[in-house]
């Protein structure tokens, strides 16, 4: 294929995928759909103004490895330690149950073994683009049924290994015993702990030289070789080109260097990413679903219905709630594109023929189709089935004893902690230490068993559930915090929180502004938002550096808070915001501290000889001596050298007062050659 014809191809996509990605998000419809959209209008089978599918299907492969390699960035090896259990049992139970109850259900439709098992194979994998990219769209990786979906989903990539060296044993063509498949398999994955390895000890040696080089093209350049260099070695040891490129991402994490690395990449993945799902788009023939209708239809029902029920029960075996395991199980309710290499490895052969081939690849891309609807009705559906089904006892496990009660044995005027990660360890610390009552509630049973191990007073429960909040009595509790990640579940929190006490004080963490208005007109009555407290961290330094008082600064953080943040999300301040009064702030009351240097010419002196406030109109308003704070010392009080004074006063006037209370600047001496 020459180079204009790709370009031409290429360019073709763009023209087409703008105005119809643009109509979806007007009509409010995900972007994916509108990518896959393009695909079906353009492809061989639609207007078939492209028809050689070869390098389009090699650009998409670069957008999932661009996908997977930053979603890798925003996790760590650390956090993929605390998933171990969702990999190995939940990814376990879910493909290994998929296959067999799949291939049962292909055997009593007189499939034979092999090509039932291979089925099992085809419908066992989930999407993990789709997956992830509509996820991290709608802020929900680091949430419950996020990392669920995230560990299954890993499960799956590193499974298709097997799968793919099944596959001549099923249709009988390899002459390889199953010992030398065992020894394949092996080396397969012993070559993933090597790469591991050897990636997390040399790419942070090659970021080193990189990084002191000060070149954000040759950062970017390292990046790309670490991300396509890695996903490279993976292939040729039999792992996916994505997994390869998502254990890069994941050692990249653990580096300081990160984020710029995540911001560098991200245009480039998103434009490849969109070619992805606009390639998937490209494969579905529309005459040939149009023909097999019926059977297209059944069959994406039945794998839909079918992944939901089996996904649900895993992550209800590991532990989750129902509104988890729900959600999660509407997340992968689909065939991932990897099945579609399984089906290129099959076509042609007993085990997928031609027929076959075209309704598993009408079904698999009809199922991709409505994956973002269904992730976004997910919050619903586990709504809903938390009401059908009230296990709330059960979810909250036999571990009440373990909250904090008074002497009396009742849990009163305490605070309820929901989830437990940075924010919410740091906020129980910190009530521990000052003796306020207080119990967590959390979801990931790994983190659970931690923390009890340390003796936090943590419990399993889910904090949209009314039965839950009940059990740790809200009703008697001063303030709930809800620390976690998931938007959705702190919208329900707060509905539910509220309706069931108007008096408690709700506080909410979010990590976007878009969220602060919503969650307040729920109930919320603080939403602490991460973007804005930053910035606030940041005008309350430069303010000190301006010499603002103490108590100026915070009342304009007070009043910022106080009108959640919407002085800061206004385009254009309030003429009332009282920070058009800068100037006036400055003058009217600045505080400073001034160290006595031992050459300085009040050493000794009192403060009635210095008069200080009587010079310059500056009072002293405190004094550190010898360690010891002396405040509003007297005029007998001698000052020594390095006493520390901290100065009340104007402005302009602070300065003059720092000038006398420091030594004299030494004139320089010049001599002029003769």
């Amino acid at each position: 294929m020459h180079t204009s014809e790709i370009f031409l191809e290429l360019l073709l996509i763009f023209l087409f995928s703008v105005p119809v990605a643009f109509i979806c998000v007007r009509l409010k419809l995900p972007v994916l759909v509108g990518f896959m959209l393009t695909g079906i209008l353009i492809g061989p089978f639609g207007l078939g103004l492209i028809k050689e599918l070869e390098a389009i299907e090699l650009l998409a492969e670069i957008g999932v490895m661009l996908l997977l390699f930053t979603i890798g960035i925003e996790f760590s090896l650390k956090r993929l330690a605390t998933m171990k259990t969702l990999v190995i049992v939940g990814g376990g139970l879910q493909v290994f149950l998929t296959i067999g109850i799949t291939a049962l259900i292909a055997t009593g439709f007189g499939r034979s073994f092999g090509q039932s098992i291979y089925f099992g194979f085809l419908v066992a994998l989930s999407s993990t683009a789709i997956v992830l990219k509509t996820y991290a769209d709608r802020r929900e990786i680091d949430s419950p049924h996020g990392r669920a979906g995230v560990g299954i989903l890993l499960f799956q990539d590193i499974s298709i290994v097997f799968m793919m060296l099944a596959i001549p044993l099923l249709v009988g063509t390899d002459s390889n015993s199953p010992t030398d498949v065992a020894i394949k398999l092996g080396s397969s994955l012993l070559a993933l702990v090597m790469i591991v390895l050897a990636a997390r000890f040399l790419i942070p040696n090659i970021l080193e030289l990189v990084v002191n080089l000060r070149s954000p093209e040759v950062l970017l350049l390292a990046a790309a070789l670490i991300s396509f260099g890695t996903a490279w070695i993976s292939q040729q040891f039999g792992l996916s080109l994505a997994l390869g490129a998502f254990i890069a991402g994941v050692i990249l994490s653990e580096s300081e260097y990160s984020y710029q690395i995540n911001a560098e990449i991200l245009p480039f993945r998103d434009i490849f990413n969109s070619i992805f799902f606009v390639s998937i788009g490209l494969l579905l023939s529309v005459s040939s679903l149009i023909e097999n209708l019926p059977t297209v239809l059944f069959w994406v029902g039945s794998l839909i219905i079918l992944k939901i029920l089996i996904v649900w029960a895993t992550v209800k075996v590991i532990g989750y709630p129902h509104r988890i395991a729900a959600m999660t199980a509407l997340g992968l309710a689909q065939i991932g594109e990897f099945s579609f290499v399984l089906a290129k490895a099959g076509k042609g052969t007993a085990l997928l023929p031609e027929v076959d081939y075209q309704v598993f690849l009408a079904a698999s891309i009809i199922s991709m189709f409505v994956t973002p609807f269904l992730i976004a009705i997910a919050p619903r559906f586990g709504d809903l089935l938390q009401k059908l089904f009230s296990d709330g006892s059960k979810e909250f496990g036999d571990e009440t004893e373990e909250i904090h009660v008074t002497a009396s044995g009742e849990l009163i005027n305490h605070v309820i902690i929901a989830g437990y990660g940075l924010a919410g360890r740091s906020l129980a610390r910190v009530l521990n230490t000052v003796h306020v009552p207080y119990t967590i509630l959390e979801l990931n049973a790994e983190v659970i068993r931690r923390a009890k191990k340390k003796g936090e007073k943590i419990n399993f429960g889910d904090v949209t559930r009314q039965e839950i909040l009940k059990h740790v009595r809200i009703e008697d509790a001063n303030a709930l915090v809800l620390a976690i990640s998931d938007p959705q579940a702190q919208r329900t929190a707060v509905q539910q929180a509220r309706k069931l006490s108007e008096d408690i004080y709700i506080i909410v963490r979010t990590r976007f502004e878009a969220d602060i208005a919503e969650l307040v007109a729920l109930g919320a009555n603080h939403v602490v938002t991460e973007e804005f407290e930053t910035s606030i961290e940041i005008f309350s330094l430069v303010l000190h550096k301006y010499g603002v008082a103490s108590n100026v600064i915070q009342k304009q953080i007070s009043r910022v808070r106080r009108g959640a943040y919407q002085i800061l999300r206004s385009p254009s301040l309030p003429a009332d915001t009282g920070i058009s009064d800068l100037d006036s702030a400055l003058s009217a009351a600045a505080t400073d501290t001034v160290r006595i240097r031992k050459n300085s010419p009040v050493v000794g002196q009192t403060l009635a000889e210095l008069d200080i406030r009587g010079k310059t109109g500056v009072s002293i308003i405190a004094v550190i001596q010898n360690g010891e704070t002396i405040v509003s010392p007297g005029g007998d009080f001698e000052l020594k050298r390095n006493d520390v004074l901290a100065l009340l006063g104007e402005s302009e006037k602070v300065d003059v007062a720092i000038k006398i209370l420091r030594p004299p600047k030494k004139k320089k001496v010049r001599i002029k050659p003769e």
